[in-house]
């Protein structure tokens, strides 16, 4: 296997993560609504919290990015 062909196919492997956080910021912001709708007293309580998942799980994407351009151009 030539070494281009590997770089793209590790790249390629790495994205995959960026698939999983869009996953989980999807989860994360589906059950804040759903609790929301079920009180919504304390939905500006939760707020703080879904933040913080939401920048954790971002967090994961650029890492895979940058992971991957690393295997690219690295």
């Amino acid at each position: 296997m030539e070494v281009d062909a590997a770089k793209l196919i590790g790249a390629g492997l790495c994205t995959i993560g960026v698939g999983g956080a869009g996953i989980g910021i999807g989860n994360i912001f589906a059950q804040y609504v759903a609790a929301g709708i079920r009180n919504p007293a304390a939905a500006p309580k939760m707020f703080g919290n879904v933040l913080l998942g939401f920048a954790l799980t971002e967090a994961v994407a650029i890492y895979a990015l940058v992971l991957a351009f690393l295997i690219l151009f690295g």
